[in-house]
């Protein structure tokens, strides 16, 4: 079998870098990127200096401000970032077909596994995109070179905000077992909580134990985890023309429908299904698109985009409301409602998850992880939340 080398390319705090290069007075300074008109405005994206002084994306603004004081605070401009993502997959692409937006955060994967011929050692062409990309765009990325996606994405989270990692052949047995398992793509927060409360933190507390041993932990998530802390990872890079990955669930209501408390309900089940089905592929949703058919044939689409990416049911049914309020501006009634979770990815990483994290929000990740967990054994109907007892007419 052919050894693959997967490039992974990185801008670190992507929105704060694209910032800084329309205002040079921006460099060296905290920024925080938020909302600030929005009632309940969170952090959108931070810059390292602010990252240092404790400030986390999701973060309520009021807090990271209090925090960070000084910081620059500025509005997303989300037009300008996907811009800028064009433009650097636009200077990606020549060097290989096979090159996947990992994120729309500055994040892709290059396999330049038979491109020796044409571009040089893979190396090389990771180093030439870097240069192209500071010369052109004015922006500095992380890149690192291994074996597969996922030690590829490891290796770049161990250099930020600035750096370089070459993962070599047989490299990830010295390389994982000294991290913590928040660094390992794919491990999110309710499997470090149930890890966390036997004391397993890092890859070499989870090396030791067999799949088996897993298995009583994580049922069916034990086969991803065993294999990620080995650096076992055979999910290619997908083609520049590949269609992107999205999960739907959709409902239809008997009678159509205006009344708040019936749509609210049956939304809530269209996320459950899509959040668990999201973590049992182990991925993340980073975007939530509601598709609204009214009465009169109307249809409507708007979308609301979670920030980080996320598979927790709660946060996902926030987002799901936000693009419900944005597609039900009429009064005729409704239909059918079709929910969609795109722009999957691993997880992100859960830094200072233990310290940072509210306690709502990890008893919330404990209560869905019990419910999956009862669901798997029993059946999707055995336990419901109250939300959805609404009858539907």
């Amino acid at each position: 079998m052919r050894e693959r080398a997967v490039i992974h390319i990185n801008i670190a705090d992507f929105a704060v870098a694209v910032e800084r290069t329309s205002n040079s007075n921006l460099k060296s300074r905290a920024v925080i990127i938020a909302p600030e008109a929005a009632a309940r405005a969170s952090v959108y994206d931070m810059s390292e200096e602010a990252y240092r002084d404790g400030v986390r994306k999701g973060m309520p603004l009021k807090r990271a401000v209090r925090i960070c004081r000084g910081a620059v605070v500025l509005s997303p401009h989300t037009a300008r970032y996907e811009r800028a993502m064009l433009e650097l997959f636009r200077r990606i692409t020549p060097y290989s077909p096979l090159a996947e937006v990992a994120d729309h955060q500055g994040h892709f994967f290059l396999d330049t596994s038979g491109t020796r011929r044409l571009f040089g050692p893979p190396q090389d062409v990771a180093w030439r995109l870097r240069r192209d990309i500071q010369k052109e765009l004015g922006l500095s990325p992380v890149w690192s070179l291994a074996p597969n996606k996922l030690l590829a994405k490891v290796a770049t989270r161990l250099v930020k905000p600035d750096g370089e990692y070459i993962v070599e052949a047989g490299q990830e047995k010295e390389l994982l077992p000294p991290l913590p398992l928040h660094l390992i793509p794919g491990i999110e927060q309710p499997d470090l909580l149930k890890l966390r409360d036997f004391n397993i933190t890092h890859v070499r507390n989870v090396l030791p134990l067999s799949y088996e041993h897993l298995a009583v932990l994580l049922e069916k998530r034990a086969r991803q985890l065993y294999e990620s802390v080995r650096g076992i990872d055979e999910s290619p890079v997908a083609a520049v023309d590949a269609r992107k990955p999205k999960l739907t669930a959709a409902y239809t209501f008997g009678n159509d429908t205006n009344e708040e408390t019936l749509i609210h309900a049956r939304l809530f089940e269209l996320v459950e299904d899509l959040g668990f089905k999201l973590r049992e592929a182990r991925q993340a949703c980073g975007r939530v698109g509601l598709l609204l058919e009214y009465s009169d044939g109307l249809r409507v689409i708007r979308q609301a985009t979670p920030n980080p990416a996320t598979a927790n049911d709660y946060t996902l049914f926030e987002y799901a409301k936000i693009a419900l309020e944005r597609s039900w501006a009429r009064r005729v009634r409704i239909r059918h409602m079709q929910l969609i979770c795109d722009r999957l990815i691993y997880p992100p990483a859960q830094l200072d998850l233990f310290s940072e994290a509210p306690a709502k929000d990890a008893r919330n990740d404990k209560l869905i992880s019990a419910v999956d967990r009862i669901r798997r054994r029993f059946g999707d109907e055995l336990i419901k939340t109250g939300r959805a007892f609404r009858v539907a007419p």
